[in-house]
């Protein structure tokens, strides 16, 4: 990869975007760009907006757009500076049609011309599945996903500690998430396949072979 890319990852909750997100910055020279990230840092600055997100946040309500993007447009800036990295990788965002329309915009201005957004696809069934049995390490906060061998796992296989259910995985959060997926999310899918900039690839698989389809779309 001669100059930097931005690589976008989409799915439902559920589909793996952290997983794969985690794989490829060990093997890219990637930046790293999560909006939930970004809003916890901001949060910790404690001051009237930091304490409206976390109020936001903890609601489970959206934070309002020109917020994200303004915590975009910072990384954006601080990353087209930098000499040695691939890409950019923004995990799970934009989650809405205008936030799309900003970053195309912000994309532009920074000069950023080439790139890819993989929608790592899953059935709402099978996003149901996974994440009313997915599991998280209560002494480590480890996420265990709900495939493959991780099923089989009694304790965490990092810290040996506990394995409880999320507090957020109950089965009515997890249908207000698929309502909004397909309210809010499933637009930015067709906003991306009409610029041809959208690659799906099929996330009921194992682990190791989603990543080698995520790998073959970005190179």
């Amino acid at each position: 990869m001669s100059k930097p890319k931005i690589i976008i990852l989409l799915g439902r909750s559920g589909s793996g975007k952290g997983t794969q997100a985690k794989l490829l910055t060990k093997d890219f020279k990637f930046d790293y760009i999560s909006s939930g990230d970004l809003l916890r840092k901001r949060m910790e600055k404690k001051d009237f907006t930091g304490k409206k997100i976390k109020k936001f946040v903890n609601r489970g309500d959206l934070v309002p757009a020109f917020l994200i993007f303004n915590n975009w447009v910072q990384e954006l800036e601080k990353c087209r500076d930098k000499k040695n990295i691939e890409g950019i990788l923004i995990d799970g965002s934009p989650r809405r049609v205008n936030e799309a329309e900003l970053l195309d915009a912000a994309f532009d201005w920074f000069e950023y011309k080439e790139i890819k957004v993989i929608l790592i696809d899953i059935s709402q069934k099978e996003a149901f599945d996974r994440l009313t049995k997915r599991r998280m390490c209560k002494m480590c906060g480890r996420l265990i996903p709900w495939t493959g061998t991780f099923k089989d796992l009694k304790v965490c296989d990092q810290c040996g500690g506990e394995l409880i259910e999320r507090a957020d995985d109950t089965p009515a959060a997890i249908r207000k998430r698929m309502d909004f997926f397909k309210k809010e999310v499933e637009p930015v899918i067709k906003h991306y396949q009409k610029q041809k900039r959208l690659v799906k690839v099929n996330g009921e698989q194992s682990i190791e072979d989603v990543y080698r389809e995520v790998k073959k779309a970005i190179l």
